[in-house]
């Protein structure tokens, strides 16, 4: 129905979305429900895409970053793409490299600390530690602390409405950012040049999301929950044994957590659930939602949404859904 030769147009013509009859390299190409013009570009984690005869001509970057979230009360997607759910009080090491079986010297360790939120014994990530040697980074309390040094680290701080965010280089091996939203979201986004392994509850970061439950020990769990426990800071906090369902504990609120959550759902979002499932960050969404019981219910709710806005900007698709009267910013 768009851009074809031969029907409204004349043989070796194409109809454009304004109706024009024009030549196939001048045909526009669609993402996310807007139109580009012949030459324009796209840019993806890992591709550069150009509008080519109306179709996206896509190179791959030579340096392909991944991203691992920590979201919510305890909502975990790794660099390769797994997702689970974990409620446990203790501290966990979310990335660190120096994983390999010779152990060398680790360049960097990312961990959470959780803590309880709800009444139902939900978790929060509410303070985040960044080890890179003698360098300290303390994310707590909605600001953050500096201590020692490390001139073999390149950093920048950079503040706006919503987030903190760290740009961090170790030069020959990593690229990261770091974004937190002061409460309980958080993404470490890495592009590397080593070959180094990765691990933690991020996963290994090989590509392959079926072995990123690989414990401490290096074999590969069986479940979440006893992968979660191998990644623990502190060997003497409690085991993390199941993982509460808060709607079930608090059902008069499932209703108003499905209805508040609906806007992922919505037209708002409808450019970008063709580029995101939406799916499980609605479930999520209504899962946090019942589960903040002891107040700050609607920050909870709006952290929840603002993960599935952030995955589609990663998709190049950015939605407007704040208003003055819904998860407003600050």
């Amino acid at each position: 129905t768009k851009c074809e030769s031969g029907c409204v147009c004349a043989d070796g013509l194409h109809e454009n979305l304004d109706g024009k009859c024009v030549p196939a390299e001048e045909c526009p190409c669609e993402y996310g429900g807007l139109a580009y013009g012949k030459g324009e570009q796209i840019q993806t984690e890992c591709e550069t895409c150009t509008c080519t005869k109306g179709k996206w001509k896509c190179v791959q970057k030579s340096k392909c970053s991944s991203t691992c979230n920590l979201y919510g009360e305890g909502h975990i997607t790794t660099f390769d793409g797994q997702r689970f759910v974990f409620d446990g009080n203790c501290e966990y090491i979310l990335a660190m490299d120096g994983c390999s079986v010779n152990r060398p010297a680790s360049s960097f360790k990312i961990v959470t600390e959780n803590v309880i939120c709800g009444k139902s014994g939900v978790t929060c990530s509410r303070s985040i530690s960044i080890y890179l040697g003698n360098l300290t980074f303390i994310l707590r309390d909605e600001t953050f602390t500096i201590s020692g040094e490390n001139p073999g680290v390149r950093y920048n701080v950079k503040k706006n409405a919503l987030h903190l965010m760290f740009d961090i280089i170790i030069p020959g091996k990593y690229n990261m950012t770091l974004i937190w939203n002061k409460h309980m979201n958080f993404f470490i986004k890495i592009s590397r040049e080593t070959q180094e392994t990765i691990c933690g509850l991020c996963g290994n970061y090989n590509g392959n999301m079926k072995d990123d439950f690989e414990t401490r020990s290096k074999y590969v769990a069986s479940n979440e929950l006893e992968f979660v426990n191998s990644w623990k800071e502190n060997p003497l906090c409690g085991d993390v044994y199941f993982v509460v369902d808060p709607c079930s504990k608090n059902p008069y609120r499932k209703a108003w957590a499905e209805k508040t959550c609906s806007i992922i759902n919505s037209q708002i979002f409808s450019a970008c659930h063709n580029k995101v499932n939406r799916m499980p960050y609605y479930e999520a969404c209504v899962r946090d939602s019942c589960g903040c019981d002891i107040g700050g219910d609607c920050e909870c709710m709006c952290d929840a949404i603002a993960v599935y806005a952030m995955a589609c900007l990663d998709k190049g698709i950015c939605i407007d859904w704040r208003t003055p009267e819904f998860c407003r910013k600050f």
